[in-house]
């Protein structure tokens, strides 16, 4: 299988090499994303023994040692629970082994490091910082590649660590670090950088200039605020924003609108203010920057008021966006008429807060590959829905969750044709279940929860009508 040159970036080139092992049985898929893309893989189990089996037969024949120690050195995988007095690298991290020749010969050419020490207070974040100190004051850790912290708490990053400058990863999701040191823009080669569910008050403006930053994940809060574009810096390679915070005083024009490469785009709008009108320029700043966005492909946009309420959403026509293959939008549309707007490739599509009046399933429907829809809380404040004949024909995930003014849906014989599950959450005035449902034969699960008794208690009794709608159907669970 050769590999086309159409997109050189990185992240092609490894999905192309990915899917070849696949195709040969080298690597299984354990779960897809919606778009039907890998999201988690595996070693074959017959692969794995014959690693094992060749492990074993190494060290039978006298070549263990050299075989396990460049194992040791080049991966290093701190798990606090593992309390085997044998092992080094835990009483490196959490012992009071500091001899300097050991920690050399074990970490000289480590590529990567990741520890899994959950424990609560600040004694974590204490010994891997001492222990990450340590080895890049010994010259140790020069040549990693990873290094990913996630759920250890605060962990002590010392200065040390800019001498790092071959660090492609930095994981910190979890963590509740405060603050990030300037010097993070001496580690040149990073390209991810993870700093989700953090406290970190503000990002440095030094982050402008990681030149070869790829991917950037936020925590989606005020902290996650960018400060204002240095003269001349542009994270040009940038291709992941996700969680970024958009406020009165965020630098979109001439800022965040600098950002022109992105695939991944996740933002959170909020006005901290009464300066209602800065914020509604603001989000058409933000509207005017995603509709340069030729690449995107995946597209999280929400907007709250000063009481983190759901508020105004700027959206301009997304018809252009060919690649565009996930959305979620929360927050009332100042166009409904966007929604008749979505590219044909639209694969996931969540709406939340949207306040449409008019039946979204007739231009929904109409979606050629939409795979899962999410109507949320008030989303759609109209008193009917009707699915359309042959409309969705590729949808498998439905869930409509607090649609309290939704009173009557209908299905239309060859609708939904594909459709497997069906969640109906705290919709109140939705009298039954729809009329058609018995003819989607493709339904496996059907998920009731906080609806009236009387709504549920008909999809349980066998005499009802609504038991006739779902009695094909294999797994019914209805909650209270």
């Amino acid at each position: 299988m050769r590999l086309g040159r159409g997109d050189k970036s990185p992240e092609h080139f490894a999905e192309r090499y990915l899917m070849e092992l696949i195709d040969r049985n080298l690597v299984q898929v354990t779960e897809k994303k919606p778009n039907g893309k890998v999201r988690t893989c595996r070693l074959p189990g017959a692969l794995r023994k014959l690693l094992s089996k060749a492990m074993e037969d190494k060290i039978s024949k006298g070549q263990g040692k050299t075989a396990s120690s460049i194992q040791w050195n080049r991966w290093i995988v701190d798990h606090h629970n593992y309390t085997d007095a044998s092992n080094t690298s835990y009483n490196h991290i959490h012992g009071d082994n500091i001899d300097t020749a050991t920690l050399q010969a074990s970490y000289e050419k480590s590529l990567s490091f990741m520890s899994f020490d959950y424990r609560e207070g600040s004694q974590p974040g204490e010994e891997i910082g001492n222990f990450l100190d340590r080895c890049i004051s010994y010259r140790c850790f020069l040549l990693l590649r990873v290094l990913d912290l996630e759920r250890v708490f605060r962990p002590q990053l010392p200065k040390v660590l800019r001498k790092l400058t071959l660090l492609r990863y930095l994981g910190l999701r979890w963590t509740y670090l405060e603050s990030l040191p300037s010097s993070i823009s001496n580690l040149l080669k990073l390209q991810t950088l993870d700093v989700k569910h953090t406290y970190i008050s503000t990002l440095p403006p030094s982050i402008w200039k990681m030149q070869h930053l790829r991917h950037l994940y936020l925590s989606e809060t005020y902290r996650s605020r960018f400060e204002p574009r240095p003269s001349g810096a542009s994270l040009t390679d940038l291709q992941t924003l996700w969680g970024a915070f958009v406020d009165e005083k965020s630098p979109v024009n001439d800022g965040l609108d600098t950002l022109i490469n992105l695939r991944k785009l996740g933002v959170a709008c909020r006005y901290m203010s009464n300066q209602k009108d800065v914020m509604s320029l603001k989000l058409q700043a933000v509207a005017n920057w995603i509709k340069k966005l030729e690449h995107l492909q995946s597209l999280r946009l929400k907007s709250h008021d000063e009481n983190n309420q759901p508020w105004d959403l700027h959206i301009k026509p997304l018809s252009g966006h060919t690649n565009l293959s996930s959305v979620y939008f929360l927050g009332r549309l100042e166009t409904p008429s966007i929604i008749s707007e979505f590219p044909e490739n639209l694969i996931e599509l969540t709406l939340s807060a949207s306040a449409l009046t008019e039946d979204p399933l007739q231009k929904l429907g109409k979606l050629p590959k939409l795979r899962i829809l999410r109507l949320f809380f008030k989303s759609y404040v109209g008193t009917n829905m009707c699915c359309p004949q042959s409309s969705f024909p590729q949808l498998r995930v439905l869930k409509l969750w607090k649609l309290e003014e939704l009173e009557d849906w209908i299905v239309e014989e060859g609708a939904l044709s594909r459709l497997r599950d069906l969640e109906i959450r705290s919709c109140a005035s939705l009298h039954k279940l729809p009329d058609g449902l018995q003819h989607v034969k493709t339904l496996q699960e059907l998920k009731i929860s906080n609806m009236p008794m009387e709504f549920t208690e008909r999809t349980k009794d066998s005499n009802s009508e609504d038991w006739f709608k779902i009695e094909h159907v294999r797994y019914v669970r209805t909650e209270p």
